[in-house]
């Protein structure tokens, strides 16, 4: 499922592409995705301004002219592209099942082959308290991600620092890649118990999400499988992950034995593969 930075990517592809344009024509190719579409759909978003586009998590926020949101989320292998204006169109494929054509000629496609993603037409007034919106945790790139505030949502809880920031309500928008990635860079074990992350522990975990992530949307996210930036392009941070997928293998700065030591470590915590350094991560 796309991350938060793979989500950011997708917002900053359309971003220039959308806000300020109008939606001349919406067309949508079935009446559902993972859930069924709002009644009256495109005829409801057909001729609204796209004023602005925001992200949440890992949901996309297309805030309208009269005070509507589109809230879509992509699921596992949802992607929005974009077909410049002159451009020739190819014909819609299978999987394209919602079009948008702006004022001035640009056509985005939403293809999701396995329609694990869905869309939601949310009255703004009303978008707070969207169940989808409502308990998510704090957005680790904004500046109320801090220590204080990692280390009061740590705080007594019994369960595995993995598994601790992989809960939406405490961290909005990560997801396996960058928790294992983040809890390598601050020297974390994914097994160590999450209330006993706090001081420098949390003050050092916090500054490696913020860096990890950045790191990730400078990439262009990671395409280990669907993701692509509406342009077309992949994303590249999967060729620097530090130990996610590596398993066997020597992890960055690494002066030991991969052959000796087994390298980096796969092991499996929620039903989730989980990578890690043990000499490194404590």
């Amino acid at each position: 499922m796309p991350e938060l930075p793979e989500v950011e990517t997708v917002r900053l592809g359309l971003l220039p592409v959308l806000v300020g344009h109008r939606l001349a024509t919406v067309t949508q190719a079935r009446p559902d995705l993972r859930f069924p579409l709002p009644p009256r759909f495109a005829d409801r978003l057909r001729g609204r301004r796209v004023d602005a586009l925001q992200r949440r998590a890992k949901y996309l926020l297309i805030h309208l002219e009269g005070q509507l949101v589109l809230l879509a989320h992509l699921g596992m292998s949802g992607r929005f592209y974009v077909v410049g204006a002159g451009q020739p169109l190819p014909p819609a494929a299978p999987h394209d099942h919602v079009t948008f054509v702006t004022d001035v000629g640009v056509t985005i496609r939403y293809c999701d082959p396995r329609r694990f993603g869905f869309m939601d037409l949310v009255p703004t007034a009303d978008l707070l308290h969207h169940p989808r919106l409502t308990g998510l945790g704090a957005e680790p790139l904004e500046d109320g991600f801090d220590a204080r505030t990692l280390e009061q949502g740590l705080a007594g809880r019994m369960t595995s620092i993995k598994a601790a920031l992989l809960d939406q309500r405490l961290v909005a928008g990560l997801g396996n890649i960058y928790v294992c990635e983040s809890l390598f860079h601050a020297g974390l074990s994914p097994r160590r118990l999450a209330g006993s992350v706090h001081g420098q522990r949390a003050a050092r975990l916090v500054g490696t999400i913020r860096s990890v992530l950045a790191d990730a949307i400078r990439s262009g996210g990671s395409s280990l499988r669907d993701h692509r930036h509406p342009s077309g392009e992949l994303g590249t941070f999967q060729h620097g992950f530090a130990v996610y997928g590596r398993a066997g293998l020597a992890c960055p700065g690494c002066t030991c034995d991969p052959g000796r030591t087994g390298g980096i470590q796969r092991i499996v915590q929620g039903g989730r593969s989980t990578f890690f350094c043990p000499r490194r991560q404590r």
